[in-house]
């Protein structure tokens, strides 16, 4: 669920004064840096990679828009498009040599968008490590026009990347933003594997240099 505003219990509560060690201060000032960094990870540039995510009437919730949890759906399926699409990863276990394991993501919530609309899912590789992959990712809504998205069967399939002109169809800020660690095992003994060469290539294809 979106919540908007603030509540009159929030407005009334009232909280004690803490008396700050310097690194505490240190760490508030570090921590007030975020919403500025967020708000980066809004516009398509900071992503390489985009494909059209077609919204299903059960994603709805009572509310009329996109259940929160379903948004890790749409995630999870713009990271494994890319990397069975153009970095070779096996997604049977009797054939592939890893798999890989979500350790953490999550989600901010901005505004919402509900079906029948067709967002987009952009995604950027954040860091490459010897078996683990960081993501970043974002949707952007469908701009409203009356002519509406045009999402073709090769854009579902194969998607695009940055500077393609479709992008022009989508708003410039998006409407959900996150992030997401996967970790690369051997599916036989669940230990961590070194990622090959070919799958690290892909990955780079799309880094973010500014998150570098």
């Amino acid at each position: 669920m979106f919540l908007s505003g603030t509540s009159k219990a929030a407005v009334n509560m009232s909280f004690p004064v803490l008396r700050l060690l310097p690194g505490q201060v240190r760490s508030l000032v570090t921590s007030s840096k975020k919403p500025r960094d967020e708000s980066l990870h809004r516009h398509h540039e900071a992503y390489g990679y985009f494909l059209p995510i077609q919204t299903r009437w059960q994603d709805n919730d009572q509310y009329g828009h996109v259940n929160n949890a379903v948004y890790y759906s749409y995630f999870d399926t713009i990271i494994n498009h890319y990397l069975v699409r153009y970095c070779g990863l096996k997604t049977s276990l009797l054939m592939s040599p890893m798999v890989g394991f979500m350790v953490t993501n999550q989600c901010t919530y901005h505004t919402p968008v509900g079906f029948p609309q067709i967002p987009l899912a952009a995604l950027a590789v954040e860091k490459v490590g010897r078996s683990s992959v960081g993501y970043r990712f974002a949707l952007f809504p469908p701009k409203c026009t009356e002519e509406g998205s045009s999402v073709e069967h090769r854009d579902l399939g194969d998607g695009f990347f940055l500077d393609h002109a479709k992008l022009a169809q989508f708003d410039a800020l998006a409407c959900t933003t996150g992030s997401a660690v996967h970790v690369f095992v051997n599916p036989a003994t669940n230990k961590p594997v070194e990622l090959p060469d070919d799958f690290r290539k892909g990955l780079l294809k799309v880094m973010n240099h500014a998150a570098v």
